[in-house]
């Protein structure tokens, strides 16, 4: 998974080709804490996708940018433009994440 350190780096993401999880999360988060153990899976599972980690508090102008009011919280994009969004309070389960992207494919 790919963590980046930049505005400039998380924009480059934007313009990839292809599809892009960018997956809103921050340590802090017990929510997030849950479902860091199986996202490998989770990417390994579905490798059509790049999957970028985004630190909701190191990129905060961009989570308020996206409306990204709870995490963690998943926006697709192909190609730059938003295809989908799992974007909620609740804790997520490793079975929600991959059907959420099952319908993205």
């Amino acid at each position: 998974m790919i963590s980046p350190k930049s505005y400039e780096e998380m924009a480059s993401y934007l313009e990839t080709d292809g599809k892009v999880v960018f997956f809103f999360t921050a340590n802090w988060c017990p929510d997030c804490q849950f479902i860091y153990p199986v996202m490998p899976e989770i990417e390994a599972e579905n490798p059509e996708f790049t999957f970028v980690r985004v630190d909701r508090d190191d990129f905060m102008e961009v989570a308020q940018r996206w409306n990204i009011f709870g995490i963690p919280s998943f926006v697709v994009t192909e190609n730059g433009k938003e295809i989908g969004r799992l974007v909620n309070k609740l804790r997520k389960t490793k079975a929600e994440i991959n059907s959420f992207l099952a319908g993205l494919k």
